[in-house]
Order: C-alpha cells, then structure tokens, then sequence
C-alpha cells in the first residue's frame, strides 16, 4: 500500500498596505484547530514596513519581502513557490481581509478526504460584519454567456441552500489545493494580475480532471462589502479596478469559452461594458470611461499568457 502522508497546510496571505485586516486575519489564525500548518505572508511592497511589522507582532509566520507589487497572482505565486519548495500536501489562498473559525482547516481537509477526486475546496464564506449573510458559497460557470455566477450571494443562511456540493469554481478568497494537483495544473496565471484569475485557475483544475467542492461546514468571514453598499458602488472603484475587470473578463471568454459559444459570450459582456460607457459619458467619469475601452483593446488583443509551472 502507498505511504499517504498525513495532511500539512500552508496558508499563503498577501498583504498590500493592509496592515489592520492583515492583523485581525493572522490573530484569527492563531486559534487554529489543526495540528500541522504554516502561515506564509507575502509582502507586496507595502508602505511603512508593513511586513517587518507583522513579523515583528507575529514571529512564527513566514515572512516573504517583495520588491515591488506583483499583484494577487503573482504575490500568491511567490507563496504557492515556497509552500511546494518544502514540501506541504495542501497549500491555502486565504485574502488577508478575513477571518476564520477555529475548525474551518480541519473541515476543509476533510472535505478532501471524502472523494479523493478532489482538487480544490473553498469553505463557506460569509460577512463579517452581517456574519449570518453569505458572500460565497462557491461558483457555477455559464460558458454560453461566459459568466462566473457566484452561488448564495448575499442570502441569508436562514433562507439559503448549503451543502457539500459541487463547484465549477472556487473564489480566490479562501482555497485550499493539493500539491497534487497544482502540480499537475500549475501556477496561477500572472496574465491576469487581479480579478477572475481564481475563475480562470479553477477551469483548469476542471479541465484536468479535478473536482471542485463546498466544504460547507468550514465557515470563514469576508470584509469585502462590510457593512455599507457604499463599497459596492461605481464611485469608490478606480479606474485600474475597471480596466482590469474588462481586460480579464475578455481574456477568460478567449480561453474558456468554446467556438460556438464566443459569439453569444462576448456580445453579452460587450452590451454590459457598452452600459458602463454610457452611464460614465453621462456621469462625467471620463477616466473610468478610458479604463473600460483600453480594458477591451487590451483583452482583444494582447497574447494569452501561459501559466508557470513549478519550479
């Protein structure tokens, strides 16, 4: 019988002038209930020495200094680099803006457990400040419209269906992959910078064969939105956000997006950018109306970059 090694994390988190949620998530970290993991935090050329200050309140993590910000994906990548270099069976994304229950890792890996198919689990994901109302519970992926559909979004638990399902694709706040399979699939793409690389990612845990799943028992909490639409709204989003947003959106319709279904695809997201347009015209945002028609130039035209393998 093959030696199966018993399971060991590594919990990779990028901070980018993140101090406080940074240091609310790592001191969430510290009540962990599982017996072999390392926190790896991956510094993305913070202001104020933000890194030698988390080390300096968190000795036993990790602490990985870039030079300069190589975004989500590439700061990840940095951290998925060394969690493989020694040696972990499971290496974790987790956003530095959340917080986590003690048992959410033990659920997470017995997620894993239950079908060795398994490449990828996220955990259920709720709001911080509204910690009864999910943020995610996972993702299904509509190839005709090329459209990532985030499953329970803004349900409340009492009103939602949880359960250990299938996924077609985990959100990059919070995923746990094995070393198996990463090794198989690769790295994230660095393509893509931010936004709809953990999309991405997942297709292609799917495409090589690789199941993807709910631990629905695993429950972490999410700032994002907090406790305001306020940071829903267009006006406090930058340009850059935009621009990305559109250049991704269109890069993964290129790569996902079979031939037949291309054309329904891209003339559901062309009408959607045509909207945003519009209403930047009227409302005077001229640089976000830029950021979204340099964000279709680009994802109509640059190359399709190859994701890294390891090493």
């Amino acid at each position: 019988m093959a030696f199966i090694p018993e399971p060991s994390v590594a919990i990779v988190l990028v901070n980018w002038n993140g101090f406080e949620f940074t240091e609310a998530c790592l001191q969430s970290l510290q009540h962990l209930e599982f017996p072999d993991y390392k926190i790896i935090v991956v510094d993305n050329a913070s202001d104020n020495q933000e890194g030698s200050r988390l080390k300096a309140v968190f000795p036993d993590i990790l602490l990985i200094q870039n030079e300069q910000n190589l975004g989500f994906t590439g700061g990840n990548n940095v951290g998925i680099r060394k969690a493989l270099e020694d040696g972990y069976t499971h290496i974790m994304l987790l956003n530095n803006d959340t917080e986590v229950e003690a048992d959410f890792l033990g659920e997470m890996i017995r997620r894993f457990q239950s079908n060795s198919k398994l490449g990828m689990v996220q955990p259920l994901i709720c709001f911080l400040h509204e910690k009864e109302q999910i943020w995610s519970a996972g993702g299904k992926w509509n190839s005709f419209l090329g459209r990532a559909i985030t499953l329970g979004d803004r349900k409340f638990l009492s009103n939602a269906y949880v359960a250990d399902r299938p996924l077609d694709w985990a959100t990059g706040c919070c995923m746990l992959v094995t070393r198996e399979a990463l090794l198989k699939v690769g790295l994230l793409n660095e393509g893509y910078f931010a936004y709809f690389e953990d999309v991405e990612w997942s297709l292609r845990f799917r495409e090589n064969g690789y199941g993807i799943a709910l631990a629905s028992k695993a429950k972490i909490y999410h700032e994002a939105g907090a406790s305001s639409k306020k940071k829903h709204s267009e006006g406090t989003l930058s340009a850059r956000v935009f621009y990305l947003h559109v250049r991704n959106q269109l890069f993964l319709l290129r790569s996902a997006c079979s031939g037949w279904e291309k054309p329904f695809a891209f003339a559901y997201h062309f009408s959607r950018f045509s909207l945003w347009m519009g209403y930047f015209f009227i409302r005077g945002r001229f640089q976000k109306l830029k950021s979204v028609a340099r964000g279709i130039r680009d994802g109509l035209n640059f190359p399709l970059q190859n994701p890294l393998q390891w090493p």
